[in-house]
């Protein structure tokens, strides 16, 4: 049976955001190869032809989906207001979608314990998020700010938003995620 030409490039598109979603929603030792690739509709041998392991699937699919989640900062951003960009990220909607939610609040502690190149594929994507808040905490402070603070005040959102995940309470959540917008809002002045 013959294929189009754009075949491979789709499956592995498929493959992509099946696999970035699914490990954001279960952990990456939550999914097997076999899952993903049952959802896409491709057999675990075709695997192998997109990618050479689970581990080059994983950088794949944090470099893609924190280049998403650079893009959708960015465009929060552009209107300047940074109270509405956090509001977004700590609300009960980003709570309750990890799938398609920040891979850094889904994935960093389990990256963490994950080979160097992994790590370093995280961080270099995450760096340019991190430019992005540099530059509008700088704006709105009126001085310099270091990729060091905003990592912190990044931090602040994306520890606030795994504490709300984890809490199966629905009110104490919400309160830890409005109270994670409080303390964003002070960290940024």
């Amino acid at each position: 049976m013959r294929y189009a030409p754009d075949h491979n490039d789709e499956a592995r598109a498929r493959i992509l955001e099946a696999a970035a979603r699914r490990f954001r929603e279960d952990g990456v030792d939550g999914v097997g190869l076999a899952a993903i690739m049952a959802e896409v509709g491709l057999t675990v041998g075709t695997f192998y032809t997109h990618f050479k392991s689970k581990e080059a699937l994983l950088q794949e699919a944090l470099r893609q989906s924190l280049q998403a989640r650079n893009e959708a900062l960015r465009q929060a951003l552009r209107t300047g207001d940074l109270e509405l960009a956090v509001r977004t990220y700590l609300s009960p909607e980003h709570r309750d979608a990890p799938g398609t939610g920040c891979p850094a609040a889904a994935l960093a502690a389990e990256v963490a314990r994950h080979p160097m190149p992994t790590r370093k594929k995280f961080a270099s994507e995450l760096e340019l998020g991190l430019d992005l808040l540099v530059d509008c905490l700088a704006e709105r402070r009126g001085a310099a700010v270091s990729r060091a603070e905003a990592a912190a005040f990044f931090g602040l959102l994306v520890g606030t938003l795994q504490l709300a995940r984890a809490t199966p309470d629905r009110a104490a959540s919400t309160a830890i995620l409005e109270a994670g917008v409080r303390a964003a809002l002070v960290l940024a002045r």
